[in-house]
């Protein structure tokens, strides 16, 4: 047996695939002392491991600088989140409760545009006047075509980036441009719900251009659970510079007077769709905080 060090690159069945200092991808097990400690392995974790040929066993794994947890990604230096301007609609709530999950685990967010071809006049310019602004990058592409790639290219060159966002949205064809040896099955939307069907099961970490990109499994409900609810204006990085102004500590930012969030608001300072998502992610962390207590 060797002693090595790795990175999981992809979870499935109980099995963990995990790319080697050498090179080589070692299909591991977990140590059974390790099973006695309540732990989540995720596709980017760095592990140690004993490896025995081209298998191993997992017995240590070291610390995380983030983590989503859905998809379930580790050590990440950027998030992309794919939307189409059109097939399926965008959502502004459903772009920014995944800006809002990068936001506060501490990870860099861009906003990739599929599909600009089929976008509504005015659209991509007004995403751009609400996000830009906020230090939040936003490409335009069609993937389909392989157009307007070039500075997604440089954005994400020799870092561990996720890409995640509705099921339909292009993920799979956007990557397959990015670099064709990739070879990632794409899907069609489906006409009758208007939704893309999952072609991607598992979240697996794909090198690319000295770093990884990570395909995860479409999803069209984004999973809040593990915000808190005073984290929820964490999420909206544009509150930070008012919120401290409001006159009572621990604002809400929703039915307080003399709210500087609300002014800011009034201004034109604070988009009105991002005020929106934000009252809409209040309103679901406090149903799944009634769900908790009901358990």
């Amino acid at each position: 047996m060797s002693q090595m060090t790795g990175r999981i690159i992809k979870t499935y069945n109980g099995y963990y695939y995990v790319l080697g200092r050498d090179g080589i991808t070692y299909t591991c097990k977990v140590k059974g002392r390790m099973k006695k400690n309540r732990f989540v392995l995720a596709a980017g974790d760095f592990v140690g491991m004993e490896t025995d040929g081209e298998e191993g066993m997992i017995d240590t794994i070291e610390p995380r600088k983030n983590l989503l947890q859905r998809p379930l990604v580790a050590n990440l230096d950027r998030l992309m989140a794919v939307f189409a301007c059109s097939n399926p609609d965008p959502s502004f709530l459903l772009m920014d409760k995944l800006l809002a999950l990068a936001e506060c685990a501490g990870i860099p967010a861009a906003l990739v545009l599929n599909k600009r071809d089929l976008a509504s006049e005015g659209f991509i310019e007004t995403v751009r006047s609400i996000y830009e602004p906020l230090g939040i990058p936003v490409f335009a592409v069609e993937a389909k075509k392989g157009l307007g790639l070039d500075p997604i290219r440089r954005c994400i060159s020799r870092a561990t980036v996720v890409f995640g966002g509705p099921s339909g949205v292009g993920k799979s064809t956007l990557l397959n441009h990015l670099d064709p040896s990739l070879t990632l099955k794409t899907g069609l939307v489906s006409n009758k719900i208007g939704r893309g069907r999952h072609t991607t099961r598992f979240a697996q970490l794909l090198p690319y251009e000295g770093g990884f990109i990570v395909d995860t499994p479409g999803f069209g409900n984004i999973d809040l659970s593990e915000l808190e609810m005073p984290s929820a204006g964490a999420g909206f990085r544009e509150f930070l510079p008012f919120a401290g102004n409001c006159r009572f500590t621990g604002c809400t930012h929703t039915h307080e007077p003399d709210c500087a969030v609300k002014e800011a608001l009034a201004e034109g300072k604070i988009a009105r769709s991002r005020y929106d998502s934000y009252i809409a992610i209040r309103l679901e962390l406090a149903n799944q905080k009634k769900r908790g207590k009901r358990v």
